[in-house]
């Protein structure tokens, strides 16, 4: 694969967290196949949770801006996270939610531009069957119809994932690690595709 730089965005990163392993071994993975990997920790924006008051009285907080900041410099974001009550996390959620209130200004565009036809690809990771799908597909939704990104078919549902790691942090099952080779090779033919097109 061509190089390019793939944004990867854990949605938990709590102690032990099964998907920020799963983000971990995309990452391993992807700089093997000679592309630039940016892992990103939302926990450190510090955003709080939305409220138009807030960005009322106290403005955008830099937080935001710096999601944007990393969004414009990468050319795909993967985003990988668990499910809670067959949703994307709340820290996925809220950050983009934030992420949409920038304006464009002079020196910059809107948190929406910044989004607009990036690629995007999906992953996630439970302990349950399932492995997140369903958080998957709510969050296809959301980022394709409120920030116009455009989400590769491929996908990638880790089930019984707290048993799918070994010491090293790398998947124990070559089918599992494949279907990651899977959705990355797509994403950057995506990434690839659409360069080309600009």
């Amino acid at each position: 694969m061509a190089s390019s730089k793939l944004l990867i965005i854990p949605g938990s990163v709590r102690k032990g967290s099964l998907n920020r392993k799963l983000a971990a071994a995309a990452a391993a993975k992807a700089r093997a196949a000679g592309i630039e990997t940016i892992e990103f920790d939302l926990r450190e924006l510090n955003l709080p949770v939305y409220d138009g008051d807030i960005e009322a009285a106290s403005g955008i907080p830099d937080g935001a801006h710096r999601l944007q900041r990393a969004l414009l410099d990468c050319d795909a974001v993967l985003i990988v996270t668990p499910e809670y009550n067959g949703f994307p996390t709340p820290l996925v959620i809220n950050a983009f939610d934030w992420l949409s209130r920038i304006p464009e200004a002079a020196s910059r565009p809107s948190g929406l531009a910044a989004t607009a036809d990036k690629p995007a690809g999906l992953m996630a990771a439970s302990p349950g069957a399932l492995g997140g799908l369903r958080a998957m597909n709510f969050l296809r939704q959301y980022l394709q119809m409120a920030f116009a990104m455009i989400v590769a078919p491929q996908q990638f549902a880790l089930s019984r994932a707290n048993d799918a790691f070994d010491e090293a942090g790398a998947l124990k099952d070559a089918k599992a690690a494949q279907s990651v080779d899977k959705v990355l090779a797509a994403l950057n033919r995506l990434a690839r595709a659409l360069k080309t097109a600009d």
